[in-house]
């Protein structure tokens, strides 16, 4: 079992899932399905990895982070989406986007380190 709390792939993924909500309370008012669903993916990221931290193994760790990368892909098109429905600003789109592409390269990176322990 690891500690999420010292992972910093963990700390960047909920500081964006803040980042998220902060943005879809105010941009997505008037689409609250892509609201929801861009806070599900979001959240989803940090849940993935601190449930595969509470794994016993690194499989099931990289198997989680797996799912957390997935959910990342979906807010970047959830992202995306709300940018081209006019919901969302370019510069906070910009910003959304560039964490989303950080977490991803983050989880990227972490999922090699762990595939190569095994």
């Amino acid at each position: 079992m690891i500690d999420f709390h010292g992972l910093k792939v963990w700390h960047k993924a909920h500081a964006l899932t803040l980042d998220v909500y902060r943005e879809t309370s105010h941009a997505l008012r008037r689409d609250r399905s892509l609201a929801a669903q861009a806070r599900r993916a979001a959240g989803s990221v940090s849940a993935n990895i601190v449930e595969g931290c509470g794994g016993s193994s690194e499989a099931e760790l990289g198997r989680f982070l797996h799912f957390a990368l997935k959910s990342a892909v979906e807010l970047e098109y959830h992202l995306l989406l709300a940018h081209d429905l006019g919901y969302l600003p370019q510069h906070r789109y910009e910003k959304l986007r560039s964490a989303t592409l950080e977490v991803k390269r983050m989880l990227t990176g972490l999922l090699k380190r762990i595939e190569k322990q095994e």
